[in-house]
């Protein structure tokens, strides 16, 4: 099982998304709060459709929770201030894939606890900023599924 990190999401429906993203490939969703919606919020339902009940969601109150109840094997950092490209290294069982809020990405702390080479981006236009939230989670997250061998899928 591989873990997927929202920490300080801000928009509902890209957590839904990403709820269902998780439901579909057997990610666990780590939420890391404060959030800045409730999860019962109509958008988030909608985006998320009924998928809530098929994946584990958990809510965390900071950082340091998370990692002391769930002890990943190893932390990427998904970030645009990535040394690496997502696809160039070995995801493994137990890993987590942690990305930040929608407007402000991952803190500096936070990225400074993170080793370089385990902080991934994804390569996009010289000009552009960043992908939205979902697509960039989907984008990773299906890349380490297909390195597992699309463990459970039929």
């Amino acid at each position: 099982m591989m873990h997927i990190v929202l920490v300080e999401p801000e928009i509902p429906p890209n957590t839904g998304n990403v709820i269902r993203l998780c439901a579909n490939t057997g990610f666990d969703l780590h939420l890391i709060h404060p959030l800045g919606f409730e999860m019962d919020e109509k958008k988030l339902r909608r985006a998320g459709l009924d998928y809530r009940d098929l994946t584990t969601v958990k809510e965390h109150q900071n950082l340091a929770a998370f990692m002391q109840t769930v002890q990943p094997e190893r932390v990427f950092a998904c970030t645009t201030k990535g040394s690496r490209f997502y696809n160039e290294l070995e995801y493994q069982a137990g890993d987590a894939l942690m990305f930040g809020p929608e407007t402000r990405g991952l803190s500096d702390e936070i990225l400074a606890s993170v080793a370089d080479e385990n902080r991934l981006r994804i390569p996009m236009q010289a000009d552009s900023r960043s992908l939205n939230l979902s697509n960039a989670v989907s984008v990773i997250a299906y890349e380490a599924w297909r390195q597992q061998g699309f463990n459970g899928a039929v």
